[in-house]
């Protein structure tokens, strides 16, 4: 019930998000390559910053830094504000994949490696309060050292190094810049893991988009820099100390808790995010079948392959003595959210049930039951926009479909063969649908002749694309009355009657270059 009702505020954010900003520049679509956007701000903020930092004086180096007067003290507060603007973003990106459930099967690569990004992420920032060595620091310094006490790691306590008046050696500033720098490699190596699994993973906002937030970000380190709190002081036990509220919020907690404790509860969360993967799989019965193929209709134009949106498609050597390539489907690595059908020309790919074939069959009897009239519209739905909602109901004849990239152009071709005043497609926005580039391959097919694409005999005027977040009802709203006054300025179609839709064609042609 929690999870629903995450859910549901979420998307429901994302309606009204999209009607102020669009959902080109929806930056809550934006989540997981905002965070990386935000490393790049930290990166390049942090190679000015290392410029000027000495291990032998870090609280007097901040404050020289502090007193530059074109850099310094705003480029220090950048830093600061684009670390706690990634951490943001992170946990935004994790409640989407968790409430969309893509957290299990081929996508659990990407959540456990996600897990791992943001520890990383927790101790880069913590070795960088360290390093400032103002109260703060300190206080990040000595409970970290409480902690691993508790631990059977060293000779000695490590609490030893931070008590008596006597100055801190060198070799521990350094060692949190080491750390520093060095973790960043780390995230670099667990981002490649966390996109190995998807094709053509995109890394970076739109270009409006990302420019916009690093000016907001520079805006408020400029508006609003960060002052520097006292400096670090050994023959004093930290007492009310600002914490940041991103990095350090556990603190205040864990002080009030034996060292044993905060251990065994912070295990407890780790386990607990590493396992939801496992706890988020659906039953057995209810996991949706992989993608198959028809080696028998198969014509090696590897479309499916460059179109599949996780590399779960190989061509591989035929078996059946014809020659070249048969699409084959690795099931460890398939979502089943049926991309390749919408790409296979022939239709002889796709889940069980959501081939090209099937939605044939599917829209065959979806004209047999519903009467177009002239310049009617029919709505084709995914199932996760606004149209494919359990609320819409904008009066138009609805033919629902799992996802717009999977939908085969040859229904679109049917439906306006049977008399349809126009077909209405609504996806959702292309950076937020649930099978990564439905919505793109889709316009690509419908009107760039991409494989499978849309045949020239269909009136192209009669067929429009419109996205809606499935709580954006307003913008479906805008997007058909749009469409069906653009309709009435047309001659009324003329429905045909035993329509045919060609679904051997390729195979025939290859067949007949082979004789």
């Amino acid at each position: 019930m929690p999870k629903r009702l995450l859910g549901r505020a979420l998307t429901r954010l994302d309606g009204w998000v999209d009607r102020l900003y669009g959902w080109k520049w929806n930056p809550l679509y934006q989540s997981g390559a905002l965070v990386i956007a935000c490393l790049a701000v930290l990166l390049v903020t942090g190679l000015y910053l290392i410029f000027f930092y000495r291990i032998g004086t870090p609280y007097e180096s901040m404050v020289r830094i502090d007193g530059q007067t074109w850099g310094g003290r705003w480029i220090r507060s950048l830093h600061r504000y684009s670390a706690d603007a990634a951490v943001v973003a992170a946990i935004v990106h994790a409640l989407r994949m968790f409430c969309q459930r893509r957290t299990w099967g081929p996508r659990a690569l990407a959540w456990i490696s996600g897990v791992f990004l943001v520890f990383l992420v927790y101790i880069c920032g913590w070795t960088g309060y360290v390093m400032v060595w103002d109260a703060h620091g300190q206080l990040l310094a000595t409970e970290g050292a409480r902690l691993l006490d508790a631990l059977p790691l060293f000779s000695e306590p490590v609490s030893r190094t931070f008590a008596g008046d006597g100055q801190l050696p060198s070799a521990f500033f350094f060692m949190n810049l080491f750390l520093h720098i060095a973790l960043p490699v780390g995230l670099v190596i667990f981002l490649w893991l966390h996109v190995s699994r998807v094709a053509r993973p995109v890394l970076l906002p739109p270009r409006p988009l990302l420019w916009t937030t690093v000016g907001l970000l520079t805006a408020a380190a400029i508006l609003l820099p960060v002052p520097l709190a006292p400096a670090a002081d050994l023959l004093r036990i930290p007492g009310e100390v600002a914490v940041d509220v991103f990095y350090s919020f556990w603190v205040p907690a864990a002080r009030s808790m034996s060292p044993g404790l905060v251990w065994v509860a912070g295990s407890a969360v780790v386990i607990g995010l590493m396992a939801v993967p496992l706890l988020t799989r659906p039953r057995e019965d209810r996991r949706p079948a992989p993608s198959v193929v028809s080696a028998r209709l198969c014509t090696s134009c590897e479309q499916c392959y460059v179109d599949c949106p996780y590399d779960a498609i190989r061509m591989v050597e035929r078996t059946d003595g014809r020659d070249g390539l048969v699409a084959r489907v690795n099931p460890a690595s398939c979502v089943s959210w049926g991309i390749c059908a919408g790409s296979c020309a022939p239709m002889g790919v796709g889940p069980p049930g959501r081939t090209g074939r099937d939605q044939l069959a599917r829209v065959r009897e979806f004209v047999e039951r519903e009467s177009f009239g002239d310049g009617d519209v029919v709505v084709i739905a995914c199932g996760r926009s606004a149209a494919g909602s359990a609320h819409a109901d904008n009066g138009a004849p609805r033919f629902p479909i799992s996802c717009a990239g999977n939908l085969h152009s040859s229904v679109v071709e049917y439906l306006v063969r049977a008399g349809a005043g126009g077909v209405l497609v609504v996806a959702c926005p292309p950076r937020d649908c649930w099978g990564r580039e439905g919505p793109i391959w889709l316009v690509e097919r419908l009107f760039n002749e991409r494989e499978a694409e849309l045949k020239a005999r269909v009136d192209r005027r009669r067929v429009r694309v419109a996205y809606a977040s499935s709580h954006d009802r307003h913008a479906l709203a805008t997007a058909l009355d749009d469409f069906t006054r653009a309709l009435a300025r047309l001659d009324a179609p003329a429905g045909e009657a035993g329509i045919e839709i060609d679904t051997e064609c390729e195979l025939s042609q290859a067949a007949g270059e082979r004789q």
